[in-house]
């Protein structure tokens, strides 16, 4: 069985080129070299759209919820408990049903903004996106700082509070439900939302781990709640 022939521009323009330069051979019926460069062009943009294509299947630019959504409510085991299991994505929204062994983004929203990080324990970038969290805690008293640790086991995310010496609501998200919840596809990645649940603005990438950064669009969310 014989391979397939492909299609090869310069290869049949280099034939064109030797027979019309052979005397007494006849011109070939078509003259490919005309179209050498419109099959560059064609080739090119089917990359471009096989790209554009993949990227999008992928959700690239998608993570995280953007500003004008409602962020989504779950219940997650906080890292410093003793409390074991999957997150909860429909958490009950009364303190009188509420596991304070749990961070429970309904009742939190209920009480005012909420900047809420992301970040995958063992990652140095994305753990200075907590560090910065936790630098404006106390300075901003209206505004409320948690923090999920996506894929995490208890042990690896406890680990890294006492490592951090975080003070603010570590939860951790075993089986990577507040994660899918959330479209986190990259870290860091930090939601800030107005009270009630309102995405005011979606903040990704090492940009926002230095603290005086961040502090500007914290400082924005907590005029909100005035």
């Amino acid at each position: 069985m014989t391979e397939p022939r492909r299609l090869d521009p310069d290869r049949a323009a280099r034939a064109a080129a030797e027979r019309a330069a052979r005397p007494g051979t006849p011109p070939p019926a078509i003259d490919t070299r005309r179209y050498q460069r419109m099959i560059g062009l064609f080739g090119l943009a089917l990359v471009i759209v096989i790209s554009v294509s993949f990227l999008t299947s992928r959700g690239v630019g998608t993570a995280g919820i953007p500003a004008g959504r409602p962020m989504p409510y779950f219940a997650a085991p906080l890292a410093t408990s003793n409390l074991t299991g999957d997150a909860n994505l429909h958490p009950p929204c009364t303190p009188a049903r509420h596991d304070p062994r749990a961070l429970n983004v309904c009742l939190m929203l209920g009480r005012g903004p909420l900047v809420l990080a992301f970040f995958v324990t063992g990652s140095g970038t994305c753990e200075r996106q907590v560090d910065a969290l936790q630098a404006l805690v106390p300075r901003f008293p209206g505004v409320q700082f948690a923090a999920v640790a996506v894929r995490a086991s208890r042990a690896s995310a406890a680990a890294a509070v006492r490592a951090h010496r975080w003070s603010l609501p570590v939860a951790y998200d075993p089986d990577g439900a507040v994660g899918q919840l959330y479209g986190v596809e990259v870290c860091p990645i930090v939601e800030l939302a107005r009270r009630g649940g309102t995405v005011q603005r979606r903040l990704i990438g090492g940009h926002w781990t230095d603290s005086r950064v961040l502090a500007g669009p914290v400082a924005t969310l907590a005029r909100t709640a005035r």
